[in-house]
């Protein structure tokens, strides 16, 4: 399997294990927690080493050189290139650069984007994965507060408060067991 299938493969996996994670009313940072717990949870399923916050190829910029910069999550997969995953709510140059360093490493980068619709699309070879979220504004204080539920969790539609005025019972023809025509 060539890297850019495997890449492909390992984003559809992630999309699909994301696509199960509810939550409600969580702050921006519990959210982004969230996201890295379930990440770290779908690749030990897979059967991979994960490290937090692993070392980037990326040197940071002045005045913190000669420092690495720090990946969310990377994953060692035995006979295979290693998964790099990075967590954002927002669209932030610096994890492109980072990303695409870790691919010239011969890593697959993958990109968690999380928030509302309306992701631009981040440079091949950057994988992304989405989770859209609803936001609403919290307490006064406590910021936005976002929730997700699956597609198939929808509540159910408001019913009609329109009155419809007496109803009178009918005979439907349905014929009862025992009964001929």
């Amino acid at each position: 399997m060539d890297l850019g299938q495997d890449g492909e493969r390992v984003a559809v996996s992630l999309a699909h294990r994301l696509d199960l994670l509810t939550f409600e009313d969580l702050s921006a940072d519990q959210v982004t927690t969230r996201l890295l717990d379930a990440v770290a949870e779908w690749a030990t399923g897979e059967g991979w080493r994960v490290y937090r916050r692993a070392a980037s190829v990326l040197p940071l910029p002045p005045p913190l050189a000669g420092r690495q910069s720090v990946l969310d999550i990377a994953c060692a997969r035995p006979g295979r290139p290693p998964v790099v995953v990075e967590v954002d709510h927002t669209d932030r140059r610096r994890t492109v650069e980072k990303l695409l360093a870790e691919a010239g490493a011969g890593r697959i980068p993958i990109w968690l984007r999380w928030g509302v619709p309306g992701f631009a699309e981040p440079p091949a070879p950057i994988r992304m994965v989405t989770v859209e979220v609803s936001r609403r504004n919290g307490p006064a204080g406590q910021g936005r507060r976002y929730s997700r539920r699956p597609a198939a969790d929808l509540p159910a539609p408001a019913h009609s408060v329109t009155a419809v005025g007496p109803t009178v019972p009918f005979a439907l023809p349905i014929p009862l067991p025992g009964e001929r025509d």
